[in-house]
């Protein structure tokens, strides 16, 4: 028995809450990875898993066994990392995780620098509103906004986004320009943004100084995908809050006007979040370094407006 490769792959099993999600991460068939860990059992003399049809569960000397392994596995790559770094580039395989506007309008155009500077690592992104299971879905980090949810993650903040109330100028002209935030309830479309999650629809919010609002009036249509989101304003079909980068370039070409803008509510903050108990890789903190560098300003970028003949940004 390979004992620490034994060990890695009873770490990914924990991890992944399955044999086969964490054999196909590990990139070995699945009846390899059951063989190492039941080896790894009888040399210690004990059952870490509990193997049924349907889950895998983790004993309470599993879970000990668990919390100390992957202590030594923090260990062994940092002492590789330490004589590595000096001499070598980083590399290797990243997974990351991005909501849909966040990807097409702020990370994925700045890209292009991070694979420059480092051509050595692959990037593999997943991308939807959905958030996703770092752990059991082997990904490295994720970028979100949002109040976050689990304090067993990381979170290191990268940004605020200000957030629109915005609408096509052809609905506006059908149904009039709104200059108070209660004006919403007398008859306007709103097109809601709905949690991916549950599906329940976020509320608009509105502040004026000390003065915060929140109106919930039923959707003429609910989205739950940022960019379809967007798009459903565009066609107008109602009145949106949206984020400034994302509506930026419909913004600046009159696609959509924003309305509103006095009642603007607080920015929206975005966060960088990984898992607290794994191993931060050298490409994965090279990863977090160039986008505490470069995101920041994509996620405030404000639109550009037209002004007579003169093009003036917002701010």
């Amino acid at each position: 028995m390979d004992q620490l490769m034994a060990i890695r792959g009873f770490v990914r099993v924990v991890e992944a809450g399955s044999f086969t999600r964490a054999a196909d991460s590990l990139d070995m068939p699945n009846a390899t990875l059951s063989k190492q860990v039941q080896e790894l059992e009888a040399h210690l003399g004990v059952r870490l898993l509990q193997r049924t049809t349907r889950r895998v569960t983790v004993t309470p000397e599993g879970r000990d066994y668990y919390e100390k392994t992957t202590r030594i596995l923090r260990d062994l790559e940092d002492i590789d990392t330490s004589f590595n770094v000096a001499r070598s580039k980083p590399r290797g395989h990243l997974r990351v995780d991005v909501g849909g506007s966040t990807a097409r309008d702020v990370l994925v155009p700045a890209l292009p620098g991070f694979t420059a500077r480092y051509p050595d690592i692959r990037i593999d992104l997943g991308v939807s509103d959905r958030s996703a299971d770092l752990i059991s879905d082997n990904i490295d980090c994720v970028i979100r906004g949002g109040a976050l949810d689990s304090s067993s993650l990381v979170a290191r903040h990268i940004g605020d986004a200000a957030l629109l109330t915005c609408a096509a100028p052809a609905y506006l002209k059908q149904f009039g320009t709104p200059a108070y935030p209660e004006e919403l309830k007398n008859g306007h479309r709103l097109v809601s943004y709905l949690s991916p999650q549950n599906g329940r629809a976020f509320p608009f919010r509105f502040a004026r100084g000390a003065e915060k609002l929140e109106i919930k009036v039923e959707h003429r249509v609910g989205v739950n995908e940022s960019n379809a989101h967007l798009a459903a304003a565009v066609a107008g079909l109602g009145i949106v809050q949206t984020f400034g980068y994302a509506a930026r370039a419909a913004l600046e070409s009159g696609a959509l006007v924003e309305i509103l803008r006095a009642w603007r509510p607080p920015a929206y903050p975005f966060h960088v979040v990984y898992p607290q108990n794994r191993h931060v890789s050298q490409r994965l903190r090279v990863f977090i370094d160039w986008l505490m560098e470069t995101l920041p300003a994509r996620i405030a970028a404000e639109p550009e407006v037209s002004v007579g003949h003169t093009r003036k940004r917002r701010s």
